[in-house]
């Protein structure tokens, strides 16, 4: 988006229409939504209970977030809702702070996801290198596996809470195999076996849809047949008012500081208890603009239109906070939604909004049957989501072909990922990725020195002249090791020093230093100074420094024009060492 073009909320759903709405564009928003919402429904009760919330508030959030999203962001065909990459931030904040320190952080991340879209920072994104997302999208996929153990495998003594690092979580379920269900097992591995296999056959039905309805079939049958029964929603968030687990009732207006705490009495609110919440917040917002932005970038490359990062970051912000007083907590754009929307035909936001109300319709009058969905099930599917996040033929790719910088990179962000968190993870790996580019950006900088013995240049230089020429930008990495060499040569009978700069793209405030530090010395030895070929950027730097322009060091836009000055400079008779080109 230009700085200056108008900020327009709403930008998808108004060019979607303006270009021709018809009723054949209607009708497949209508039939994509559908799909994208059969998806959608279970996904977001698996979602809502692997971040420590009950299953409604996952519905919630798909409801709410997703509808605000369609109305105001800037993606014709994104899908948003509760997705997996949010569950490893999330459950340690359930584990700590409970439903209302959850939701309370999601509206703060609403909070700043619209500051980051107003302050039109959509597009810095794109500076996260691709081994970081790579690394802790690998990492995630990896923990959102391990969570899902113990629910597909039915065990009943693992005590853990969302806060227990990877290995503790999982050394205390293999203390807990003991207790494996086999009901459990194999209605897990039933649904875990259609999903992994219902891709081969040609059907417009989800799999998911399909997994499911076999996995409670079979829950059903074991049931019936063998006595063995499988844990259900019901019967893990069941209570003698809500028999199902899930009410059949839309989403309330909630203030997230009422909502249950910890320990089921909510927190009181007070500015330690925000601060308290302000890291996983941010953490929160990275991730989900991070997410977000690169969903919309898939779309983009599936649909052949532009998405507005500015837009959609905004809209996600808003999305977040009203779905934080209706019960929902942290939403993102979701590829793996958007890809099946557009793989089932939707081209405009109302596809989105349609998932919305297929979710709402679903929790009014579903919620009964619901509640008979096993916990196994929806285990497996979680295992699926998990597998795909891995993108283990990405991971394989990058280890194989890219340098070993960015394989360090990608291992660390997936090992920190793994064994603290997400935040921790990414924080490293930008700032790891940033310290190996600089080193990469000061080792392909240099120097060379030309003189009258160069054997290619030095027979067009006057005597007396000698030409540095420095390639690459001159940034903290790589100034020191570009002015240093200036000085290494022999100028008892040097009158002139050419600086050739037209290789430089960039130069920052300690280069300007480097380079001022290196002409005063020259200088002090009565040798004179010409700069040639500044570009852009370092011209404009160095004027704002006052080294170039009047008063400055005498410049030359080509090296042409400097090497011609330079001979009329030394054949002047005033030409004596001391003297200064101006």
């Amino acid at each position: 988006m230009s700085p200056t073009r108008p900020f327009r909320l709403g930008y998808a759903l108004r060019e979607a229409v303006s270009e021709g709405y018809g009723r054949a564009h209607l009708r497949a928003d209508v039939l994509a939504g559908l799909v994208v919402g059969v998806v959608a429904l279970p996904l977001s009760m698996a979602l809502a209970i692997a971040s420590g919330a009950p299953p409604q508030h996952g519905l919630y959030t798909a409801i709410v977030a997703g509808g605000v999203c369609a109305l105001l962001g800037g993606s014709r065909v994104l899908v948003s809702g509760p997705t997996a990459a949010f569950v490893v931030i999330l459950a340690p904040i359930s584990a700590r702070f409970g439903l209302e320190g959850l939701v309370l952080a999601s509206a703060m991340a609403g909070l700043i996801l619209i500051g980051m879209g107003l302050l039109r920072l959509g597009r810095l994104i794109q500076f996260v290198p691709y081994p970081v997302t790579t690394g802790f999208t690998a990492g995630i996929g990896l923990v959102i596996a391990s969570l899902q153990l113990q629910d597909f495998l039915g065990l009943t003594t693992v005590r853990l809470s969302g806060e227990a690092m990877w290995h503790e979580r999982m050394l205390a379920i293999l203390q807990a195999l003991p207790t494996l269900s086999w009901p459990d097992l194999a209605t897990g591995a039933g649904t875990l076996l259609v999903l992994m296999t219902w891709r081969r056959v040609r059907s417009s039905v989800p799999a998911p849809l399909v997994a499911l309805v076999f996995g409670a079939f079979l829950a059903y049958l074991l049931e019936r047949y063998a006595g063995a029964v499988p844990a259900t929603l019901a019967a893990r968030f069941g209570t003698p008012e809500m028999p199902a687990g899930i009410p059949g009732l839309p989403p309330f207006f909630v203030f997230p500081w009422n909502l249950p705490g910890p320990e089921g009495a909510n927190t009181p609110l007070s500015l330690a208890y925000v601060e308290s919440l302000l890291p996983s917040a941010f953490a929160i917002a990275m991730l989900g603009a991070i997410e977000s932005l690169l969903a919309a970038v898939v779309s983009d490359g599936m649909t052949g239109h532009k998405h507005q990062p500015d837009v959609e970051l905004t809209a996600l912000g808003i999305a977040n906070l009203t779905a934080s007083f209706f019960g929902g907590f942290a939403a993102t754009g979701a590829i793996a939604r958007s890809a099946t929307n557009v793989r089932s035909g939707g081209r405009s936001p109302i596809a989105a909004i349609v998932h919305a109300l297929f979710v709402l319709g679903s929790v009014l009058l579903l919620a009964p049957l619901l509640g008979h969905l096993p916990m196994a099930s929806l285990a497996a599917l979680l295992l699926i989501v998990a597998w795909n996040m891995s993108e283990l033929r990405h991971v394989v790719q990058v280890v194989r072909t890219a340098p070993g910088s960015d394989v360090a990179v990608l291992l660390c962000c997936f090992g920190l990922t793994v064994v603290f968190d997400m935040t921790i993870a990414v924080t490293a790996g930008v700032l790891l990725a940033a310290l190996l580019f600089m080193r990469r950006m000061a080792e392909i900088s240099g120097a060379e020195l030309i003189g009258p013995e160069h054997p290619e240049h030095g027979r067009d230089l006057p005597r007396g002249v000698v030409v540095y020429d420095i390639g690459g930008p001159l940034f903290f990495g790589a100034a020191h090791k570009a002015t240093s060499q200036l000085f290494s040569f022999d100028r008892r009978d040097v009158r002139l020093v050419l600086l050739d700069l037209e290789d430089v793209p960039a130069m920052d405030a300690t280069g300007i230093v480097n380079l001022r530090s290196a002409i005063d010395r020259l200088q002090s030895g009565g040798i004179a100074v010409m700069l040639v070929g500044l570009q852009t950027q370092p011209r404009a730097a160095l004027a704002k420094a006052g080294m170039v322009g009047p008063g400055g060091v005498e410049h030359h836009a080509t090296f042409e024009l400097g090497l011609a000055a330079a001979r009329v400079f030394v054949a002047a008779p005033g030409a004596l060492p001391g003297a200064r080109a101006r």
